[in-house]
């Protein structure tokens, strides 16, 4: 683990920034927490990179163009509409 871990007076100082009231003994476990997350970190930073496959292929299919609903046939199920338009309730 790093030198850099936040220690209790790191952990009071960020609670107090925050204005959350913490206990001394809050600290210290936050503190040990803290410690014990940066040490994943280092870890991860120790796994190997993975060589990725250059060749990537999309395995969607293409778009196709097709003709979508005029204006008549899409309002023609809704319950209300106004100049062409759906209408619906009024939110305030």
């Amino acid at each position: 683990m790093s030198d850099t871990s936040p220690g209790p007076d790191e952990v009071r100082y960020v609670a107090r920034l925050a204005r959350v009231g913490i206990s001394d003994e809050d600290a210290e476990r936050f503190a040990d927490q803290f410690a014990d997350i940066l040490g994943y970190f280092e870890t991860l930073d120790e796994v190997p990179e993975v060589e990725r496959e250059s060749d990537l292929a999309n395995v969607m299919r293409e778009d196709e163009v097709r003709d979508g609903l005029d204006q008549e046939e899409a309002l023609k199920n809704a319950p209300e509409s106004e100049d062409g338009y759906f209408k619906g309730p009024n939110v305030s």
